[in-house]
């Protein structure tokens, strides 16, 4: 079972903004090598924002590649030497337009570990302020959703939240309000 690629070499076939597609080469244990292609990130980070009331904050916005709206938490990728608190934190802001006195780090994971080095951190943000309206890029049309937690189980039971990461940061941050 413990079969582990040694890389032979490491490149860039295309660079944007958003994300990087490279190309590998890996050398088995039998000497045979092999191409290994993927997409890597700076990674994300995603907040579960909570109102003092318990209430959880959501984000409906349309998806291009699906061509339907999701109902998610916000969500964005992290910068260039932005760490993972500083993204969510802004994106907190952007998406919602809102700010957290207190944060807190649940979890990290990667969505589709075959094919994308995306790490998402998970970030619970309480005692919240609203300081403004949210922030939109010409691209984005985003809409906030306001529920309690079993709405949101109730959506997901629904198949109305189908966002991967949604649903992998609700596991998290769902198992965390229950063990409070």
């Amino acid at each position: 079972m413990n079969k582990h690629l040694k890389k032979i070499s490491e490149e860039v076939l295309h660079a944007n903004p958003w994300f990087k597609y490279k190309h590998d080469v890996f050398q088995l244990s039998d000497k045979n090598s092999g191409d290994y292609y993927y997409l890597e990130t700076n990674g994300c980070a995603m907040v579960v924002p909570i109102l003092d009331d318990g209430r959880l904050v959501l984000v409906r916005q349309y998806r291009y590649l699906r061509e339907k709206e999701s109902i998610e938490f916000p969500c964005g990728g992290l910068n260039i030497g932005e760490s993972p608190q500083d993204a969510a934190n802004r994106e907190l802001t952007e998406e919602t337009g809102y700010k957290a006195h207190e944060f807190a780090k649940i979890g990290v994971f990667e969505g589709l570990k075959g094919l994308v080095k995306d790490a998402c951190h998970v970030f619970i943000a309480e005692q919240l302020d609203q300081v403004g309206e949210p922030y939109h890029d010409p691209t984005e049309s985003i809409e906030l959703i306001v529920r309690r937690p079993d709405e949101v189980d109730q959506m997901v039971r629904k198949n109305e939240i189908w966002d991967g990461q949604t649903l992998a940061a609700w596991a998290l941050v769902h198992h965390h309000l229950l063990h409070k």
